[in-house]
C-alpha cells in the first residue's frame, strides 16, 4: 500500500480512537494513538489473515497479539477497518453486553481476539507459544506482538524472553512501544529500562530499531524483520513513538495515558484529523 493511502487509514484510526473513547469518557487514548501508524502498517500491508474466516487456530495466516490490552481502542479501529467485524459496531466500546470491552477479552468471541489481555506481561508467553506450535506443525505463520515500554517492568515477558531464544523461537517478531511514558509518569522516573537494546541482544534476540510514525521506517524494519526470520532467533523492534501522536494537545506527556477527552477537547482533536474512510 503506498504511504499516503497508509496515512489516510491511520488518520481514520486516531478518529475512530478518540471518538469511542470520548463518548463513554473512559479508555487509553494515549498510547492508542502512538501506535496507529504501526497497527495501520501491520494489517494493511505487512500480515497474511482471512479476516471473513477468523478461527482461533489461524492455521496458515500470520497471528498477532496485544500485550498491552489497554490500547484496545486502537486495535479495535484497525480490526474493524481490515474487515474483521462491522466498523459500525465501534460506537459500542466499552458499553454493557459489548463484544468491545476495555480489555480485549475472548469470551465475547469478537472476530480477531485471540487472548484476553491486560494484565501486562504475559503477551510474550502465549506469543511464544503460538510460534512454537507454528513450527511443530510446519506452518510458515509468523506471530507478532506489541508491548508497551512500561510493560517490560514486569518479569514474565524476561521469562518468555529467555524461554524464546533458548527454543530457538525464530519466526516471533516483538515490537515495543517505546514512547517513555506510562500511567505514573516517564518510564526513566518509575523505573529505568536501561539499555533497551543490549538486554535484548544479551537474552538472545535480533533487534532493530525503528520509528514508528514513518512508514518508509516502518516498511523497511518490518521487512528486515521478516527476512530475519528463520535463522533461529526470535526478533525484537523497538519502536519509538509519542503518546498522543497526530492530536497536538496530547502529545509529550503520560496526562492522557488513559483520561479521554470531553466534547470540547474531542472536537479540537477531529479538526486536526482527517476523515479519509467515513466515520462510523
Amino acid at each position: 500500500m503506498e504511504n499516503s493511502a497508509l496515512e489516510k487509514v491511520a488518520s481514520q484510526v486516531r478518529r475512530d480512537i478518540v471518538r469511542m473513547v470520548s463518548a463513554v469518557n473512559s479508555g487509553h487514548p494515549g498510547g492508542s494513538l502512538g501506535c496507529a501508524d504501526f497497527l495501520s502498517f501491520l494489517y494493511f500491508e505487512q500480515m497474511s489473515f482471512n479476516a471473513e474466516s477468523f478461527d482461533m487456530d489461524g492455521i496458515g495466516e500470520d497471528l498477532f497479539f496485544l500485550s498491552n490490552g489497554h490500547i484496545s481502542p486502537v486495535w479495535y479501529s484497525v480490526l474493524a477497518r481490515a474487515g474483521y467485524f462491522p466498523v459500525a459496531e465501534l460506537a459500542t466500546f466499552r458499553k454493557l453486553s459489548s463484544r468491545l470491552q476495555g480489555h480485549p477479552s475472548t469470551d465475547k468471541k469478537l472476530p480477531g481476539i485471540r487472548m484476553a489481555s491486560g494484565s501486562l506481561g504475559q503477551g510474550l508467553s502465549v506469543a511464544a507459544g503460538a510460534a512454537q506450535v507454528k513450527k511443530l506443525t510446519g506452518d510458515k505463520g509468523i506471530v507478532y506482538t506489541l508491548h508497551g515500554d512500561g510493560e517490560l517492568q514486569e518479569g514474565q515477558i524476561w521469562e518468555a524472553a529467555m524461554y524464546a531464544a533458548a527454543n530457538n523461537v525464530d519466526n516471533l517478531i516483538a515490537t515495543i512501544d517505546y514512547n517513555g511514558r506510562q500511567i505514573d509518569g516517564d518510564v526513566e522516573d518509575v523505573m529505568s529500562l536501561g539499555n533497551l537494546a543490549q538486554k535484548w541482544l544479551a537474552f538472545g534476540w535480533e533487534v532493530l530499531e525503528m520509528d514508528g510514525h514513518q512508514f518508509e521506517d516502518i516498511r523497511a524494519k518490518m521487512t528486515a524483520a521478516k527476512a530475519l526470520c528463520g535463522k533461529g532467533k526470535p526478533v525484537v523492534i523497538i519502536m519509538k513513538t509519542e503518546m498522543g501522536q497526530g492530536v497536538d494537545y496530547m502529545m509529550g506527556s503520560h496526562k492522557w495515558h488513559g483520561v479521554a477527552p470531553n466534547a470540547e477537547q474531542l472536537s479540537a482533536a477531529l479538526a486536526q484529523l482527517e476523515e479519509s474512510l467515513g466515520d462510523y
